[in-house]
């Protein structure tokens, strides 16, 4: 059974987020800037890169591979393959997105091989909340839900770390609009949002070690996995939208929508169960395309 975490709630106990020190801004505009080359090109030219990263970062592929070593059962050479493979992966979605973060939402649609459950947004007339994770493009997928949707995406982010990267990866428009978590009025902003029939689109798969957490078992071991989403739903009255943004094998994305989740009141808990779930069934299939550099089952500090 899902266990509150309100051992963890203190600012010593908070998940310890990594960092490196690759994330600048001048490597972003370098990134940004290889966005006139031909996508073929410039995928080939991330995928190099990715190959050199797990030598680059040690300590973020220790985490891949203990990852995919429960994920897949894989050891030895495959395992190694994998963990360069979630590398290369994440180099080709962080190309396309700091390249497309500023062009049109017909624009990156192009970009979209094929799209699997659509109709199930269509089917909900209200406002909904549609959590992901870090698997595949995640931040691609925030745009093509507000386009898919037709109607306003408010993306709950948290703060970055360095302020001046918010350009290469956040912009309002077409529909979309980014919104801190720190804000002070931000639960009143987004059930206003969700009751004016628009959507509100979270990130499902990292627990922010607060009392709002709960524990479920994902891959066999209990961790940690934010309740706040399904807590809204249940209070709003909204079903939640689970969506993915995934590279398929000729490097173009697939959408996959899953059924909608209802959330009765006092509900949140089995909801958060079934949308872990559902991330574990993602994440078994796209093993590579998790892009969690920390581990997941052990965020918090000794």
């Amino acid at each position: 059974m899902p266990v509150s975490l309100t051992r963890f709630d203190s600012p010593a106990r908070r998940p310890r987020w990594y960092s490196h020190a690759y994330n600048r801004a001048d490597l972003y505009r370098l990134a940004a800037a290889l966005g006139w080359l031909p996508r073929p090109v410039r995928l080939a030219l991330a995928r190099q890169l990715g190959r050199l990263a797990p030598r680059l970062m040690p300590r973020e592929r220790a985490v891949i591979e203990k990852t995919l070593a429960r994920v897949t059962g894989a050891t030895g050479p495959r395992l190694a393959s994998l963990t360069v493979r979630t590398f290369t992966d994440f180099a080709m979605c962080f190309s396309d997105l700091v390249s497309t973060n500023r062009q049109s939402v017909a624009r990156l649609t192009s970009l979209v091989e094929r799209v699997v459950g659509a109709e199930r947004i269509e089917r909900v007339r209200g406002g909904f909340i549609s959590p992901s994770a870090h698997v595949g493009n995640w931040d691609l997928a925030g745009r093509l839900l507000a386009g898919r949707a037709a109607r306003r995406t408010h993306v709950v982010v948290a703060e970055e770390e360095a302020r001046e990267l918010e350009r290469w990866v956040r912009r309002d428009g077409d529909g979309v609009r980014f919104v801190a978590r720190s804000r002070p009025t931000i639960s009143l902003e987004l059930v206003a949002a969700l009751r004016r029939g628009e959507v509100v689109a979270v990130q499902g798969d990292r627990a922010l070690g607060t009392r709002g957490d709960m524990l479920v078992p994902f891959f066999g071991a209990p961790a940690p996995f934010p309740l706040g989403p399904f807590l809204l739903a249940g209070a709003v009255g909204v079903p939640v939208v689970p969506a993915f943004c995934l590279l398929d094998p000729e490097h173009r994305y697939l959408v996959k929508v899953a059924e909608p989740l209802e959330v009765a009141r006092g509900g949140a808990e089995d909801a958060a169960r079934r949308w872990v779930a559902i991330l574990e069934e993602t994440v078994r299939e796209h093993p590579t395309q998790w892009f969690n550099f920390f581990d997941i089952w052990s965020p918090w500090p000794p």
